[in-house]
């Protein structure tokens, strides 16, 4: 039963990556694609999707600060959206969702990172995240 739930809820976390890498590119919520994203899904994963989206959005500045305070030897602007997106949904997790242990938000990120993005990448997010969890 466990092995459902976390599927289900790495499902989710797939879903608000998509819906936050989407939000990088032009600041404004789209509602249209959250309905598109979150159609035929459980109450629970809509809640932790809506829950990880809006505070993403409210928190958004705040989160580009922390990132841009832990990139090591790396400008932020030249940050991959796939990656900005990742480092957001991870640190927004362990920030303001204390019922998700750090460990398991960093690890969920490393493998969105995996199937997303470069090895490089995989690298860097685990590295940033380690240097704001120090």
């Amino acid at each position: 039963m466990k092995q459902d739930s976390m599927n289900s809820r790495q499902k989710a976390r797939e879903i608000a990556f998509k819906l936050i890498f989407e939000y990088t590119f032009n600041k404004t919520q789209n509602n249209e694609m959250f309905e598109e994203y979150t159609a035929g899904l459980t109450a629970d994963e809509i809640s932790y999707i809506s829950e990880v989206y809006n505070g993403v959005i409210s928190h958004y500045d705040e989160l580009v600060e922390k990132i841009s305070e832990n990139c090591k030897n790396f400008t932020f602007d030249r940050l991959f959206k796939v990656d900005l997106a990742l480092l957001l949904l991870a640190l927004y997790e362990i920030t303001y969702i204390k019922s998700i242990p750090n460990k398991v938000s960093v690890d969920e990120a490393l493998n969105l990172a995996d199937k997303y993005s470069s090895e490089k990448s995989t690298k860097y997010i685990n590295g940033v995240l380690a240097n704001f969890l120090r």
